[in-house]
């Protein structure tokens, strides 16, 4: 087991979200302080208690709470690793494109891979396979970010194919040997 490392786990709206649950506990239970941040979008998939309660910490998704300083600086400088699990579409190119609406995205800006930056792309396949999205993550890949390739099997939709958030438990296990 690698020295406990500061990871922000970024988790956007897609119905994979819920496997961001098992990614924090195997993240903590290897030792290591878990933050998370969550759009709007991947609260409606999955609540912030259950996140909470796994992490001991609060779940943050407002770039205005009162609570946190410049939080979007604040959390980019703190954490060892910043790993965007699973990465949606729209996130990918808000991303791509600059765009700082969100905590999330804010983050993704001001770190500017002074930080390692992990994503997990994780969608219908058909979306996937879109040309503005695969273009969006060669861009993200071009600029430093570490792209983790979505797995195959049965989709949320109920189709076959390339699209699923990576295992929760394996994509642990990768983060540990990259440590």
């Amino acid at each position: 087991m690698s020295p406990a490392k500061k990871i922000l786990l970024c988790i956007s709206g897609s119905i994979s979200a819920y496997k961001a649950a098992s990614l924090a506990s195997a993240l903590k239970k290897n030792g290591h302080e878990v933050k998370i941040v969550a759009t709007e979008t991947a609260l409606k998939f999955i609540g912030a208690a259950a996140l909470e309660g796994i992490t001991g910490q609060a779940v943050l998704s407002d770039m205005f709470n009162p609570a946190y300083e410049i939080p979007h600086i604040n959390l980019s400088e703190w954490a060892d690793l910043i790993v965007l699990y699973p990465a949606s579409a729209t996130t990918l190119a808000r991303l791509r494109s600059g765009l700082a609406e969100d905590l999330l995205s804010a983050i993704f800006l001001s770190n500017n891979f002074r930080k390692p930056y992990w994503i997990c792309p994780a969608m219908n396949i058909n979306m996937l396979e879109h040309p503005a999205v695969q273009e969006n993550l060669q861009v993200l890949k071009k600029w430093g970010a570490r792209i983790i390739d979505p797995e195959e099997g049965i989709l949320a939709c109920g189709t076959t194919g390339k699209g699923r958030a990576p295992d929760p438990v394996k994509l642990a296990e990768l983060i540990e040997a990259s440590l």
